[in-house]
């Protein structure tokens, strides 16, 4: 799958050129010159906002292919590829769902994501060290919980909630510096340099708070995704292949990506806010108490 990382860096990117278009088309200083209507901020803040997160969904399969070099199996050259294919081609019509992109990238770590814009019209891609290091068996549940992620439409539920924390980021950091730069500062007329320092701090300081908001999202789908592969593929074989995961300690994908592999980093204490994935061990014990 692929949810949420996918969106930080790129999003960031975006939400930059947008800002600037803006600000370059006379909208923001507009709002300015003109204090601080809160509706008006709302309405630029959500255009910001869901601009950035929707443009990411929308370029997100175009820009990995090139960024991850993705090879997209278009005829089956193997008897690997063929399988992959009929295995993602058996999963997606079980999960009803129209058949995704399949494709293979060169990296030697243990990982498989799903990305696209809506749950018809995704990218399922494996690494090479997937189909290296994995039996058929274990490849299989890691196939089906990609596919369960495209299923599920964690995509566009993905570009919502980062949509919705950009604008309420983008809205509350200029609410803020607003609010200094009238209150303590005293300025009478326009802002001043208060208020575009208070805004960048109060932007830093809500993006890392509102990331927290995203990343929880992310786990949950996680174990939500496991479920499915486990119902394609298998409980038995979902538990075998989390569990080779975790004897291969596999490296994460590009920060950029990593919320949409099937493996994340580690973490604990403040850090664990932040993870893209509960502990593989979590996970496990999880789809064991299912079973019970």
């Amino acid at each position: 799958m692929k949810r949420i990382f996918l969106f930080l860096a790129t999003n960031l990117a975006i939400v930059l050129v947008l800002s600037v278009t803006m600000r370059l088309l006379g909208v923001e200083p507009y709002l300015n010159a003109n204090g601080l209507n809160l509706g008006s901020l709302l309405i630029f803040a959500a255009v910001m906002g869901f601009g950035g997160s929707f443009i990411s969904l929308a370029i997100s399969k175009w820009s990995v292919k090139k960024s991850m070099g993705v090879q997209v199996i278009e005829t089956p050259s193997n008897s690997t590829e063929f399988w992959l294919v009929e295995t993602i081609r058996k999963f997606a019509t079980e999960a009803g769902i129209q058949m995704p992109e399949v494709g293979i990238y060169p990296a030697p770590e243990v990982n498989a994501f799903a990305t696209g814009m809506s749950r018809n019209s995704s990218l399922i891609a494996v690494s090479t060290g997937l189909l290296q290091n994995m039996s058929r068996a274990e490849a299989e549940a890691v196939l089906g919980h990609e596919v369960t992620h495209a299923a599920n439409g964690d995509m566009v539920t993905l570009a919502l909630i980062q949509g919705v924390v950009n604008t309420f980021v983008m809205f509350l950091s200029r609410v803020i510096g607003h609010l200094v730069d009238k209150v303590v500062f005293k300025t009478e007329r326009g802002h001043g340099p208060a208020f575009f320092v208070t805004m960048i701090v109060a932007e830093l300081v809500l993006g890392i708070l509102a990331s927290i908001i995203v990343m929880w999202f992310s786990r949950q789908r996680e174990f939500r995704a496991d479920r499915g592969g486990a119902s394609l593929a298998g409980r038995t074989n979902m538990i075998a292949a989390l569990q080779r995961l975790n004897a291969l300690h596999p490296q994460p994908l590009p920060e950029r990506m990593a919320a949409f592999g099937i493996a994340g980093g580690v973490g604990s204490g403040l850090k664990r806010l932040f993870m893209t994935h509960p502990p593989l061990e979590e996970r496990i014990a999880a789809l064991r108490a299912a079973q019970e």
